[in-house]
């Protein structure tokens, strides 16, 4: 396998081989396996979604006659931020509650994954999903607020263990890659001005070049950079004539490309230069926005219409609330405060090293059990009960409870309960998620990037959307890396989008979902070492001799579906309340709930079911 270090193989690619065991012996390994130092194919890894494709395939035989085998006060599908914070909610209404909680993942945390990385005796620790906690002060409810004070989450401690000026102090700026597939060069462009939302740096400290002197060395024609200048200094109004509620009108109903190509005058080229830059916020590219989502999220032509922008908490709180393993540690301090002796620790900061013991999680006579491993695949409202069906290494197990919450991907509910009313059924279905990869690359050192004068770059047109260097977050005794002769921790995000004329979101998300399941470690692997020797060979880089070891985090569900002014009618609204009304004694959580895509949308609409189920 020319390319693959010993190394890689033995993290990667033996990996595969070890998911080959039957079910049963890879639970009988768990307690010697730790799941955040596993890298290759992770996310939705194999064996954690087969189960869920039979069910929806039709695929898994009756259920009836099973006999029960455990009752509970409480059973709780997702041990993602969502389930494990109705679990906490639950149990502060009901202190002596007996809880369940299943997850199809060999991991807790749903999208909130740890990565874990150990090179010469140091730790590395990087997120695997759900990475941040999204302006808390403005955004955050009250009852999100509540919790992370319950957990002991102070967000103001993030003001200190973020090092918003590391990458500044250096030099660092912002770059564009414009890969010669679609510009006839490969071509690495630094000092990106664009002031987008989520910055966890800020205009002040980007290092960013004046406009033109930034668009200068885009490969283009001069028609095209002039062109591409004016959408950033917007001295033209591209909608003059039409009044304010035309324009807005028309910026929802519109693509952004087609805003671009239609409206600004821009070419395909230079279309091109701001095709995938929304891949990372939306997981759609320019022709599957609106240009109203396009100007909140920052990108340029509309400087011009003379629009002022709403306040917006995500452009004006800046990005950095987050944990070494992002949203990671927000998982374990629900764990430890669920589970006695899960974790050591009492803060914020302990958790952060604190070792998450597995084998504690699933223990007789806790009160709160998380057991991984195990798909459901029925819920049913029983006599006095609810009743569900799970599977866990190729068993079918039969649990009922007082109560129980689906925590878990809405659009999987109507083939746990078939029985569903059309109407919720069909709003279920229409919550399709993003597909999308976070890949995790620690590389030997980085000064590749601090010789090129770059901590990040957008490629617009590349199978990598976003490479960065991992957000430098130190906390709890962890240290992140400070020099560019220090190892490092590169984040890489992969979207498809292969879309085609007449395609709608959902469209282009099941087709990615598809492209993604298909792909293999290998192919990857390839695609990442590809992108990286082609965007910072110039400093130096080269894969073979850089790179230490790969984790690729495949989401083939991944954000929950959003409302898109494209596709979406008035109805939307209506389709999230009918989607998540509850059911005899079962109700719905999890972001999916509210098609946001965010840890606070979780936490709420897990204290929503909450409500619902107790109330029942």
């Amino acid at each position: 396998m020319p390319g693959i270090t010993r190394r890689d193989f033995f993290n990667g690619m033996a990996l595969t081989v070890a998911a080959g065991l039957t079910p049963a012996a890879q639970i009988m390994a768990a307690d010697t396996r730790y799941p955040p130092a596993l890298t290759g194919m992770r996310g939705h890894h194999d064996g954690s979604f087969e189960t869920a494709h039979r069910l929806r395939d039709g695929d898994l035989p009756s259920f009836d006659g099973l006999p029960v085998e455990e009752r509970f006060d409480l059973v709780i599908v997702g041990a993602g931020i969502s389930g494990l914070a109705a679990a906490h909610f639950y149990r502060r209404r009901k202190p002596d509650a007996r809880i369940l909680i299943l997850d199809n993942h060999d991991d807790v945390g749903g999208h909130a994954k740890r990565n874990e990385f150990t090179l010469n005796g140091r730790l590395f620790l990087s997120y695997g999903g759900s990475e941040s906690l999204q302006s808390p002060k403005g955004l955050y409810s009250d009852v999100a607020k509540e919790l992370l004070q319950e957990l002991g989450v102070d967000i103001d401690r993030f003001e200190t263990a973020f090092e918003r000026d590391l990458y500044p102090s250096l030099g660092l700026s912002r770059g564009v890659f414009f890969p010669k597939e679609a510009f006839g060069k490969d071509t690495l462009v630094t000092g990106d001005p664009t002031s987008m939302v989520a910055d966890d740096i800020g205009p002040a400290r980007a290092n960013a070049k004046p406009v033109a002197a930034f668009v200068a060395d885009f490969p283009l024609s001069d028609e095209d950079k002039a062109t591409v200048i004016a959408l950033y200094e917007g001295k033209a109004d591209p909608l003059a004539g039409r009044t304010r509620e035309e324009k807005l009108s028309l910026l929802a109903s519109t693509s952004y490309r087609d805003y671009l190509m239609k409206y600004c005058g821009c070419s395909e080229a230079a279309a091109n230069c701001f095709h995938g830059r929304s891949l990372d916020f939306t997981a759609l590219a320019s022709d599957l926005i609106s240009a109203a989502s396009a100007r909140e999220i920052g990108l340029p032509g509309f400087a011009g219409l003379g629009l002022p922008l709403d306040a917006s908490p995500e452009r004006d709180e800046p990005y950095i609330y987050h944990f070494p393993d992002g949203n990671a540690s927000l998982v374990r301090l629900l764990v430890r405060a669920l589970v006695p002796g899960a974790a050591d620790g009492q803060t914020m900061d302990d958790i952060v090293l604190a070792l998450l013991r597995y084998d504690r999680l699933d223990r007789p006579g806790q009160n709160v059990r998380v057991r991984l491993d195990s798909t459901c695949v029925q819920v049913r409202n029983a006599p006095g009960a609810a009743d569900l069906v799970y599977m866990r290494t190729g068993r079918a197990h039969r649990v009922q409870a007082s109560h129980a919450i689906l925590a878990c991907f809405n659009m999987a509910i109507p083939y746990m309960m078939p029985g569903l009313p059309d109407a919720q059924r069909n709003a279920l279905l229409r919550n399709v998620k993003a597909p999308l990869v976070y890949t995790k690359v620690l590389v030997r050192d980085w000064t590749a990037w601090a010789s090129l004068g770059v901590h990040e770059i957008s490629a617009p047109m590349s199978f990598h959307c976003r490479l960065k260097l991992d957000y430098p977050v130190s906390l709890g005794g962890y240290r992140h890396p400070r020099t560019p002769a220090e190892p490092m921790c590169l984040h890489l995000v992969h979207v498809p989008n292969e879309s085609s004329p007449g395609m709608e979101a959902r469209d282009q998300f099941r087709i990615g979902r598809m492209q993604l399941l298909e792909r293999t470690f290998a192919d990857f692997e390839g695609r990442i070492r590809e992108d990286l020797d082609r965007m910072l060979g110039a400093g130096g880089f080269a894969s073979g001799r850089d790179i230490t070891a790969i984790t690729v985090n495949r989401w083939s569900h991944g954000y929950s579906y959003g409302a898109n002014s494209l596709f979406d009618g008035p109805d939307a609204e209506e389709a999230i309340t009918t989607a998540r009304k509850p059911l005899g004694r079962v109700a719905i959580a999890n972001s999916d709930a509210e098609w946001h895509a965010y840890a606070h949308a979780a936490i709420d609409q897990a204290h929503r079911a909450v409500d619902e189920v107790l109330a029942s």
